[in-house]
């Protein structure tokens, strides 16, 4: 199995209530199957400038944006297989480049610079770190199943629950949640076009997308607390 990864897919949200939930699940049951995962949980680091200078800049829904993030599965330790991801984004399509490395490896690389394994998108990692000079700063988790589709396995759906953050350098105290109990956030991932079937189940449940981003999210949560603190302040 190779230790690195591509993606180029177009990506879309939406935001599920129970029973959207619950009646997509069912409508949807023929035509998936969950991967071997199950459900399981996603534990990710994101990386940013001092002054958050991509998510600012995602916020702003430029045609182009990246983001560095490393993502773990399960319960992690020093020797977990982690990924350490480059996610690009132009006119909709999201490129995605990642590469495995033992978490005890990639926060040595991450903190020093200083790694023995070479690949070209660890060559492509190192660009992005000598150019924005990123520092962790959000901490995300959440609870994901994950679907494939039966006939056509370019189709990918992950569905989340209980998203949650932890400061790690943004001013906001305790954790953030993103989503209200009975919500679920649903990402479509597919090469080009949905299949009728889904678009069709998608207009009958009244289920449409979203801007959504997590990490987006929990900077917004960021900065109307300080607001507020500014504002007691006065």
């Amino acid at each position: 199995m190779s230790d690195q990864n591509v993606f180029e897919r177009v990506e879309k949200k939406y935001r599920l209530n129970q029973k959207q939930y619950d009646s997509f699940r069912n409508a949807a049951a023929k035509k998936l199957h969950m991967d071997e995962y199950g459900l399981h949980t996603i534990r990710n680091i994101y990386y940013d400038t001092p002054n958050y200078e991509l998510i600012r800049r995602s916020i702003d829904k430029p045609k182009y944006k990246e983001k560095l993030r490393l993502r773990g599965y399960g319960e992690i330790q020093d020797e977990s297989v982690v990924f350490l991801e480059i996610k690009k984004k132009y006119q909709g399509v999201v490129y995605k480049r990642r590469t495995q490395l033992a978490f005890m490896q990639a926060q040595e690389y991450l903190e020093s610079g200083n790694i023995t394994k070479k690949n070209q998108i660890l060559k492509e990692i190192d660009y992005f770190i000598k150019f924005y000079r990123p520092k962790p700063r959000v901490y995300l988790a959440y609870d994901r199943e994950a679907f494939v589709g039966n006939e056509d396995e370019n189709l990918r759906i992950t569905i989340d629950q209980n998203i949650r953050s932890h400061r790690l350098e943004l001013s906001y105290d305790g954790e953030c949640k993103m989503l209200n109990p009975g919500e679920y956030l649903m990402e479509i991932k597919v090469k080009e076009a949905y299949p009728m079937w889904l678009a069709d189940l998608l207009g009958k449940l009244e289920i449409y997308p979203v801007s959504f981003s997590k990490y987006g999210a929990v900077y917004a949560q960021a900065m109307r607390n300080e607001a507020e603190r500014e504002e007691k302040r006065i």
